[in-house]
């Protein structure tokens, strides 16, 4: 990988790795701007093949994180970190420290927060040692942000349905739902309570179970692919890149909205094949913002009212993203532009005020 070539194609401000010889912590955080504020994105603790994995993940979800953020009309900017961890091997106090005192070299431009193998624990460990820290319980504040994530995704099924004209009524739908954790859990109870037929799948047999008895809906049965299942709505709330030219050719729906990262593997090409497929995409940074909200929100020091406000509003701002598709090779190209001219707005507004610092506390 030809990293400085990497970071100036994609727009990235900065790459840090960390190397805690004490408690073996190896972790990355990439910045991918702050052209309209301080940087916060979730921490994530996974088992990756190799170093070049873990990088490419980590500059994949912060430039997400940037789209995120400008699409939800939201004063911050985009970064993600990853910590490097063995399969299996489980969080420590020790590590959440290590994590949090290489969160505070960032100075407030960089805010972690709480993503894949990271809980409220691990986020109130690290704000032990810096203050740039959201999703605990305890020492930091904003606690688990997943069933915000899962009603803004329940919104933007709603402004998806609109825009096909369909009648938003759930209880004439069957929805799919790959992956029944934090998020996809909620998700699944949302169109349940809604009166929506739901079908789920998940790697971890024990979540999928659980979802399935204190939910009251159905699994994939076995030897079947959710993929390939026939529903209305597909929701992928698990692990990004799953929507390929393989998985998109054999889709039977006619909506996909759901709460994962960066859900196409290949954006530009594999959001126009949904297109030509008749597809309609959810753009995965619009959709799932409403954790993302929820926590610069606090941090931003918002109402609660304004904050569901906020979540509530990513169903109009899905509406006008997918509007602007019509014209465009894909949603996830129609969502980008979006976010980018809020982006290039913000960069507009400091060149005239030069003097403008970023805040560095809450």
């Amino acid at each position: 990988m030809k990293l400085f070539e990497t970071l100036s194609d994609h727009g990235h401000e900065r790459i840090c790795f960390h190397n805690d010889s004490t408690t073996g912590l190896r972790s990355i955080i990439a910045i991918h701007s702050t052209v309209l504020g301080n940087a916060l994105g979730g921490t994530r603790r996974w088992a990756y093949t190799d170093e070049a994995e873990a990088i490419r993940d980590v500059l994949r979800l912060s430039e997400g994180m940037t789209y995120k953020s400008a699409a939800a009309d939201l004063p911050m900017g985009g970064a993600k970190s990853v910590i490097l961890i063995k399969p299996g091997q489980a969080a420590t106090r020790a590590e959440g420290l290590a994590m949090g005192r290489f969160v505070d070299t960032m100075n407030g431009a960089y805010i972690a927060a709480e993503d894949v193998g990271v809980t409220p624990q691990f986020c109130d460990w690290m704000a032990e040692e810096t203050q740039h820290v959201m999703g605990g319980e305890t020492v930091s504040h904003g606690g688990d942000p997943s069933p915000f994530t899962a009603a803004g995704c329940f919104n933007a099924m709603k402004a998806c349905l609109k825009h096909l004209g369909r009648k938003v009524d759930f209880s004439e739908m069957t929805i799919g739902v790959q992956g029944v954790g934090a998020t996809g859990y909620r998700v699944a109870k949302l169109c349940k309570e809604a009166g929506a037929k739901v079908i789920a799948s998940d790697v971890n047999r024990g979540a999928l179970e659980k979802a399935v008895k204190e939910l009251e809906i159905s699994a994939v049965n076995d030897g079947e692919n959710i993929f390939t299942t026939k529903v209305d709505i597909l929701a992928p709330c698990a692990l990004g890149g799953i929507l390929d030219d393989r998985t998109i050719t054999n889709l039977k729906c006619q909506i996909v909205c759901g709460t994962a990262n960066n859900q196409l593997l290949h954006a530009i090409d594999d959001g126009a094949r949904l297109k030509k497929c008749g597809i309609l995409y959810g753009p995965d940074f619009v959709v799932n913002a409403g954790g993302l909200i929820r926590l610069a929100g606090l941090y931003l020091g918002m109402t609660e009212s304004r904050i569901n406000q906020k979540i509530e509003q990513i169903e109009h701002t899905t509406i006008s993203v997918l509007k602007e598709a019509g014209d465009a090779h894909s949603a996830h190209e129609a969502a980008v532009a979006y976010a980018k001219r809020r982006i290039e707005h913000g960069r507009e507004r400091a060149r005239a005020n030069p003097n403008r610092v970023a805040t560095t506390t809450p």
